[in-house]
């Protein structure tokens, strides 16, 4: 994992030499505590708009790392438009590996649009607080109007259903399925039951060290601390379910407390793919099909939708959620009051039956 990390940084520090060093500087600075994978994504988002300025504006800038912040002051709210529209469709040349060059046509959603245009936005920002430059034009263009989908967590007969596929999967697996069910059993109780009972997100959750969990004095109720977006660093408290899973796997495991707490087939950190390939299968084993229900995430949104039915506070459920927004919580309570409105309903008389 740290070879990863250090090969992740390295490459991020050669893809920022391409780039004006002010720009560095705004990534470093900006987004210091930030995953390397968040600096290297606003890095590319960056590098879009100097390859869109040099062939709309600058055809005499040959590299991006020439661009000044003279240039920067220049730009023009009818230009960043222009640019909004070239993010819809656009042709990029590269080199193959055998050399060749090669070009291909990209496209943006308006999610894609709106993540560059935010990577931009920052971008000035951090020039005009500097005082790099004497305006920032950005916020004179309105980001894309997103649609939202809704996606729909487990029902409760799926969750129930989930749950018994990890307890008693001698009932539902065979042959060499089997066996590799037995060898991680624990595990995977212990990763699918604390998603499934605290919210946190997989990165977070795949992240843990076992010396993380702390399972108290009373030996009845623990908590573990993880890094949220941002770098900000919550105590997660563990319900008494999720307590005694973690405890039976960490007891079962001969582990330093620096050990990565939940790890693949190859004795290395689990990766969020492979915590995405195995709930597949459990979900596959137990007939749980529909997309949105079989990725990670929809544990998450199960626990936040199940919060709100119980009745927890919506500020609440955003606070054990890590939303800073709470309009990002909203969105589960969009989820959420479906079903409420689906039994409200179902209640519903258009008329009166005489009897």
């Amino acid at each position: 994992m740290a070879q990863s990390t250090t090969a992740k940084n390295k490459y991020l520090r050669d893809y920022l030499k391409d780039l004006p060093d002010f720009v560095f500087s705004y990534i470093e600075e900006y987004y210091n505590g930030e995953s390397v994978n968040t600096k290297l994504a606003y890095s590319l988002d960056i590098k879009v708009f100097f390859d869109f300025l040099r062939a709309e504006c600058y055809p005499e800038i040959k590299k991006n790392e020439d661009f000044t912040v003279s240039h920067m002051d220049k730009v023009t709210p009818v230009l960043l438009i222009h640019f909004k529209s070239y993010l819809r469709e656009y042709e990029v040349t590269y080199t193959s590996p055998r050399g060749r060059p090669v070009k291909r046509v990209l496209r943006n959603s308006a999610f894609g649009i709106n993540r560059k245009l935010s990577a931009v936005r920052g971008l000035f920002i951090y020039l005009y607080k500097t005082e790099q430059i004497s305006q920032n034009v950005t916020d004179k263009v309105d980001f894309m109007k997103l649609h939202q989908k809704i996606k729909k967590p487990l029902t409760t007969q799926e969750t129930v259903s989930l749950i018994d596929v990890l307890y008693n999967g001698e009932n539902y697996f065979e042959g060499r399925h089997l066996a590799e069910y037995n060898r991680r059993r624990l595990r995977d109780i212990a990763l699918f039951i604390t998603y499934l009972g605290t919210g946190v997100r997989v990165s977070e959750l795949v992240s843990l060290n076992v010396g993380d969990i702390d399972f108290g004095a009373d030996e009845t109720s623990g908590s573990f601390i993880v890094t949220r977006k941002g770098g900000d660093q919550q105590e997660i408290f563990m319900p008494p379910q999720v307590y005694e899973a973690m405890k039976e796997y960490i007891d079962s495991i001969n582990a330093k407390d620096t050990d990565p707490l939940f790890l693949n087939r190859s004795g290395e950190r689990i990766k969020v793919g492979g915590v995405e390939k195995t709930l597949k299968n459990y979900c596959a084993a137990v007939g749980i099909t529909h997309p949105d229900k079989t990725r990670p995430h929809a544990l998450r949104r199960t626990f936040a939708c199940q919060l709100l039915a119980d009745g927890v506070d919506i500020k609440m459920v955003a606070e054990l959620m890590g939303h800073k927004n709470i309009e990002v919580t909203h969105r589960y309570y969009a989820q959420y009051s479906q079903q409420q409105r689906r039994e409200v309903m179902q209640e519903h008389k258009v008329f009166e039956v005489d009897e």
